[in-house]
């Protein structure tokens, strides 16, 4: 029994012998795969693109014709306002039956915008035909009378003249045909008379129909269907005294109060801009008016008339806006004359621009990052925005998201 035992012994395989070179053998490329992949990770890493990714435009001189605005020596604010615009009313009192008016709609010169109840006013044409009708019968009958009477009269005379007839009878059949030659002028007149009062009940018929005075946009419809309407106001609180405004849109301006102390550098037919509360980035080209020759003793200023030298529909009566008056001479004029182009007005993309009213932040690209930069802005042309100081050409500013954007930030140029 021992023997076999031994036997057995002797034919077992010791296996811890074989199996612990193979499993540090597996740790190994284990150890390495891992270390091949770190260096895979840290290559891909480090080869990376890095910082924020923008779009570059390099800087332009601009155009001197619109490099070289005129300098401004006077700021004054005022309202834009109509030379030209009617709250127009009916002549007569009457019920209103018809508003073919709405606001912003446009009207011409002699369109109809309103009738009132005319049955009134038809009853009085009416009238005043059948008065002329019967006048003019009337002037019919004493033509007849007349021409009756002259072969009498003539006859009668005739015989006076023989001595056939006493001075008496003569005398009564001359009385009868100067009366009736008189009777005749009187129906006559009648006529006229009668005419012209057909004339006047035509005209008040005419006044129930209420016509634009001049072409324009309605501002305020002020009446509807129903309600009177009188120029004088006369049937009390419930009675319009109007149908509606209209604002002739070529005769907009802009009226300023410009201090007395300032009144000298403004002359009539002077250069200006105009620019409006609603669009601060618009700037209107315009020109003076007048000069209104008093002075308003509270505020002691003068009142300036200054109209625009283009119309747009995005001007409207009542805005306010702020008026720049220029010097004839232009602001740039040695610059346009050979002075250095670093002095010069440049043009820049408008995507490269924050604005701020008359400034702007810009991103100036230096080796891989970027510079904040604040500039003074001028006109926006079809080319891009103007700068009128804070870039030179040839400096490079950046496109992108401002919002990831600060001095000093690194970037990525993605063009």
């Amino acid at each position: 029994m021992d023997q076999r035992s031994s036997l057995l012994d002797q034919l077992r395989i010791e296996r811890s012998e074989e199996t612990a070179p193979r499993s540090r053998k597996a740790v190994w490329w284990s150890v390495g795969a891992a270390a091949v992949v770190a260096a895979g990770v840290a290559t891909w890493v480090v080869a990376m693109p890095r910082g924020v990714p923008v779009k570059v435009a390099t800087v332009s001189l601009a155009p001197v014709d619109v490099a070289t605005p005129a300098a401004s020596i006077l700021d004054a604010s005022g309202y834009v306002v109509a030379r030209r615009q009617a709250t127009v009313s009916a002549k007569v009192t009457g019920k209103v039956v018809v508003v073919a008016i709405e606001e912003g709609q446009r009207v011409e010169r002699g369109d109809v915008i309103a009738r009132l109840d005319d049955t009134n006013a038809q009853a009085s044409v009416a009238q005043a035909r059948a008065e002329l009708d019967q006048s003019k019968a009337n002037l019919l009958a004493a033509d007849v009378a007349l021409d009756n009477a002259g072969p009498t009269f003539q006859r009668n005379q005739q015989q006076f003249t023989r001595a056939v007839i006493s001075a008496q009878s003569f005398d009564t059949a001359k009385t009868a045909y100067d009366s009736t030659r008189t009777s005749r002028d009187v129906a006559a007149r009648a006529v006229e008379v009668a005419a012209a009062r057909l004339t006047l009940a035509q005209r008040n018929l005419d006044d129930t129909v209420v016509r634009a005075p001049f072409s324009g946009i309605v501002t305020v419809k002020a009446a509807q269907e129903g309600e009177m309407v009188s120029p004088i106001s006369a049937g009390g609180g419930f009675t319009r005294t109007g149908i509606g405004t209209i604002v002739d849109m070529s005769s907009l301006e802009v009226e300023v109060d410009v201090s007395e102390n300032f009144i000298n550098r403004v002359r009539a037919e002077q250069p200006a801009t105009v620019k409006l509360n609603a669009y601060p980035d618009w700037s209107i080209p315009a020109r003076v008016i007048a000069i209104i020759p008093t002075a308003e003793r509270a505020k002691a200023t003068v009142k300036v008339r200054v109209g625009f030298d283009v119309g747009d529909a995005r001007i409207l009566p009542e805005m306010g806006a702020r008026v720049a008056f220029l010097s004839d001479d232009k602001g740039n004029a040695s610059t346009a004359n050979g002075a250095s182009p670093s002095q010069r007005a440049v043009l820049v993309p408008e995507a490269a621009v924050q604005r701020n009213g008359d400034t702007g932040v810009v991103f100036v690209v230096n080796d891989g990052s970027v510079e904040k930069r604040t500039v003074r802005l001028g006109e926006r042309s079809a080319a891009g925005q103007i700068v009128l100081s804070g870039l030179s050409s040839g400096n490079r500013v950046a496109i992108g998201d401002f919002a990831k954007l600060a001095d000093g930030t690194a970037i990525r140029i993605d063009n």
